[in-house]
């Protein structure tokens, strides 16, 4: 696909957050607010047994500890130092465990792909995952009906088919061997522009940002949706128990992606996007196919056919960042759509 020719650029994309309604600040007494304090002065101690006051308040909380394990060092400055505290090791596993809790309900209502205890199976069963919301009803609308600013503010959210992709791939490849490390070495490889660093994944998402002037949205002002989806790598990331589910939230990922970055490019060509917005979604469209094929047939079946064990977890994995996924979207589409209604009206 191309990028369209001569056609006038697209108005700049608006500065404000899309989830304005989001509180901007975390609720005084919250265990975020909390937490953060313990880290400027580490008084670590203080956060154990603290209760998170809500959802959101949990997930801001998790997101803030995940940091230490995985942000860059400039960002999180000293407070890495209190990565492995006490204090801030007992909030994580309580706050997870109760996550846990939640995300395991949510799998009993996969029935039949619990049993993915071969390579066929498994294979079967993730691709049957990938596609009960392989182009959710927010893709269809972006392509279709949605106008530039919504774009813009959906991709603010959306991240990317693979925001931090590539350090949670070298993650998940720790202790892996054979087929399956090589092919978790050669996705890495991709994402890095195959040693070119202009075709870096995360460069070309840069110069997307650059190109539709898309804001950054903090966390503060994200659905509780969005920072769900968020932790989920952070929550596969840092406990290496989970590395099976991890390995099929991932493949889910890449075999997902493919079909939803055409969308995007269908919005983009309907409404005359800058040319610098291309080529991050052109590639994913491209090699994202690919990648999920051979994360199922190289990484997956292997593993299966080693440990059949795992062949339920890594559905479960897949599953799980379905589910997560599902809800962002669906929040997504339904605020988006409410103000383009509200705009609509009032013309």
């Amino acid at each position: 696909m191309t990028p369209p020719v001569e056609l006038a650029p697209p108005p700049p994309a608006p500065t404000g957050p899309p989830f304005a309604a989001v509180p901007t600040t975390s609720a005084p007494g919250s265990l975020h607010v909390r937490l953060v304090g313990a880290l400027a002065t580490g008084d670590c101690d203080a956060l154990r047994g603290a209760p998170a006051l809500d959802r959101r308040d949990r997930f801001l909380s998790l997101l803030s500890v995940y940091d230490l394990h995985t942000a860059p060092l400039e960002q999180i400055g000293d407070t890495v130092r209190f990565q492995g505290h006490p204090g801030v090791a007992e909030l994580k596993s309580r706050l997870e465990a109760e996550w846990l809790g939640e995300l395991e309900r949510s799998w009993q209502g996969a029935g039949r792909l619990a049993e993915a205890t071969t390579p066929e199976r498994a294979a079967a069963a993730m691709r049957s995952v990938a596609a009960r919301d392989r182009l959710p009803a927010a893709y269809k609308w972006l392509a279709k009906d949605a106008g530039w600013f919504e774009v813009v503010d959906f991709l603010a959210l959306e991240g990317g088919p693979d925001g931090g992709f590539d350090d949670l791939v070298s993650t998940c490849q720790i202790g892996l061997s054979g087929s399956a490390k090589l092919e978790l070495a050669q996705n890495y490889w991709d994402e890095m522009g195959n040693g070119d660093p202009a075709a870096v994944h995360t460069r070309l998402h840069d110069d997307l940002v650059a190109a539709v002037q898309m804001p950054q949205v903090p966390r503060s002002a994200m659905p509780v949706e969005a920072l769900e989806r968020a932790a989920l790598g952070g929550l596969l990331a840092t406990n290496r128990w989970l590395q099976p589910e991890m390995l099929g939230a991932l493949g889910l990922l890449e075999l997902q992606a493919g079909p939803r970055c055409r969308l995007v490019l269908q919005a983009f060509d309907r409404l005359g996007a800058p040319e610098g917005a291309y080529p991050f979604y052109v590639e994913h469209a491209e090699v994202d196919p690919r990648h999920g094929k051979d994360w199922v047939e190289k990484a997956v079946g292997p593993l299966v056919a080693e440990r059949p064990d795992w062949g339920p977890r890594i559905v479960k994995g897949a599953w799980w960042r379905s589910t997560v996924n599902l809800a962002f979207f669906q929040a997504l589409h339904a605020h988006l759509t409410e103000g383009q209604n509200q705009e609509n009206s009032a013309a």
